[in-house]
């Protein structure tokens, strides 16, 4: 057995972790008449030689060398902010979500199950829903802006500038700043520059509201509050149940509760977002942006332009 395994087995020399590339149908083939052993005899042979059955294990992890620095800069922004009564607010992009008859993962309590489409064509649909989610801590509030065209930097921004217009500026009245914990990626990255020439021109200048801007380090996004204070309860409350409207998933989102007191407010935008918007050096330029000395690639803030 071992014999045909030698050039059919991966994994590390130098510990037992190792694996077949061969079915133990072809192996039992593999046998002849010489050995016969039928493959579940195959399969007993194997274990006795430490092979099992395994899947994947996700164990790799993506780490800055600044990781622990970047985490630290941004707890001190945070505390700071805090301190002086100031707003800070967790924001990302929820997943999107077919709107129809789709089969909505989780359970329950009903006499009947709800019948779905077998197949999560977008053709079936009714329309796409992209949440946009925001994260107070500070009020234990969350807000979320459903779009229904695209993930866009414009559309993260907008997102924001709702959260401030309806309830920002009444919870933080007079203040002069805010800081806005983000992914590194996505559409409010710390590379598209749409994400800070919107945040210039359609937040700063229309609210003259100071924002600074702390990106979590790479590989770090499930460290984002908005995941697992925002979005973890939603998914929960919204478990099993087909969004078959937008004013279903609008209804869900605005009941989402915790234990904790979670408020959630939730609001539609039927804007047709722009893709592939290009921002010139030369607009980058005027932008009143003034990058931090600690890792000024993920921290940064914009003031309004002078006029």
């Amino acid at each position: 057995m071992e014999h045909l395994l030698a050039e059919d087995t991966a994994g590390d020399p130098c510990s037992p972790l190792k694996w077949k590339h061969k079915s133990l149908r072809r192996l039992s083939a593999a046998l002849g008449a010489a050995h016969p052993a039928s493959p579940p005899t195959v399969r007993r042979l194997l274990e006795t030689l430490d092979y099992s059955r395994k899947v994947n294990r996700k164990a790799l992890a993506l780490s800055s060398p600044h990781r622990n620095e970047q985490f630290e800069y941004l707890q001190a922004q945070k505390q700071a902010f805090v301190q002086r009564g100031w707003p800070v607010i967790y924001v990302d992009t929820k997943k999107r979500e077919l709107i129809g008859l789709f089969k909505n993962a989780g359970t329950i309590w009903c006499r009947d199950p709800h019948r779905v489409n077998v197949y999560d064509f977008r053709s079936l649909a009714k329309g796409i829903a992209i949440p946009y989610g925001l994260y107070d801590s500070q009020r234990n509030a969350g807000f979320v802006y459903v779009g229904t065209s695209a993930d866009t930097a414009e559309f993260a921004v907008d997102a924001i500038q709702w959260w401030w217009q309806t309830d920002g500026h009444l919870d933080y009245p007079g203040v002069p700043a805010v800081l806005i914990l983000a992914d590194g990626g996505g559409s409010n990255g710390y590379r598209p520059r749409l994400w800070k020439y919107a945040l210039q021109h359609h937040l700063v200048n229309s609210t003259g509201l100071s924002v600074t801007v702390c990106h979590y380090p790479t590989g770090a996004s499930k460290w984002n509050w908005v995941e697992h204070r925002l979005f973890s309860p939603v998914s929960a409350n919204w478990a099993g149940e087909p969004l078959t409207c937008y004013e279903k998933m609008l209804q869900l989102l605005n009941a989402t509760t915790t234990k904790q007191g979670l408020v959630v407010k939730a609001t539609l935008t039927n804007i047709q977002y722009q893709t592939h918007i290009k921002v010139s050096d030369e607009q980058m330029a005027a932008l009143n942006l003034t990058k931090h000395a600690t890792l000024p690639q993920w921290n940064y803030t914009i003031k309004p332009t002078s006029k």
